[in-house]
């Protein structure tokens, strides 16, 4: 892992920069690096899909970076997970949804028709 401070390269598992002293973060920052948040696709499917359960999506990915921010790795992984959750369950909501009315509208027409 490289230091963002001075550059110089230093072992994957270092606290901080052999060279400078610059705090790197460790197993806990690739840890952080790679959890998603979720927030683009919880505001899509607040949007497109369905309110509620989209809302609920957006309030456990806005508390993602909050949490690792603060250290709280393992939490900010089970907000993810919850974030990731409620995406897929406003998704599916809002399909159903969709079906549901195009079928009445089918069977009205077929009715009227």
């Amino acid at each position: 892992m490289f230091c963002p401070k001075c550059g110089s390269e230093n072992d994957n598992t270092a606290a901080q920069c052999s060279n400078c002293g610059q705090a790197l973060g460790g197993q806990a920052g690739a840890a952080a690096a790679n959890i998603q948040n979720y927030l683009v696709q919880a505001i899509l499917s607040t949007l497109c899909c369905c309110l509620p359960f989209g809302i609920v999506a957006i309030i456990f990915a806005s508390q993602v970076n909050t949490k690792i921010a603060a250290g709280d790795i393992a939490g900010a992984m089970e907000a993810s997970k919850k974030a990731k959750m409620w995406c897929w369950v406003s998704l599916g909501c809002g399909l159903a949804g969709m079906i549901i009315y195009a079928v009445g509208v089918l069977l009205l027409g077929v009715a009227h028709g």
